[in-house]
């Protein structure tokens, strides 16, 4: 999080979401076109993430950039289904969270439902905390 000063003094929190992008280079079970509408969207949208060439083989490594990101608190990930995004991560020795955790599912989601729920994490979400 970072806090940044407002224009009455009071400090407000950004929250923000860090988001990974799988393209899931070598099991090849989501489609193209998805991938690549999607990929292109984050391209273009300005937002900041990761992209990844494939969470499986990330896993069989026990990459440590796993624990990394399941260590980094609020985090949006674009890859297949949920259970086994949480089983790459449990997989490699560093389960992600309970909380703050949204998986965002490239064979059964369209790339437009992605990117619209993608878009609308980067208008942080602002609280103020008092002076």
């Amino acid at each position: 999080m970072t806090t940044t000063p407002s224009a009455n003094g009071s400090a407000i929190r950004a929250r923000q979401t860090r988001i990974l992008y799988c393209h899931c280079k070598y099991a090849g079970v989501i489609p193209g076109e998805v991938k690549d509408s999607v990929l292109a969207g984050l391209n273009s949208s300005g937002l900041g993430f990761d992209a990844v060439p494939d969470l499986c083989e990330m896993s069989a490594r026990k990459d440590p950039a796993l624990a990394r990101l399941a260590a980094a608190g609020d985090i949006k990930i674009v890859a297949c289904y949920a259970r086994a995004v949480q089983g790459l991560f449990h997989a490699a020795g560093s389960p992600l969270p309970k909380n703050g955790v949204e998986i965002l599912n490239m064979r059964e989601q369209g790339a437009g439902e992605i990117l619209e729920k993608l878009l609308a994490s980067a208008t942080p979400a602002a609280e103020e905390t008092g002076a």
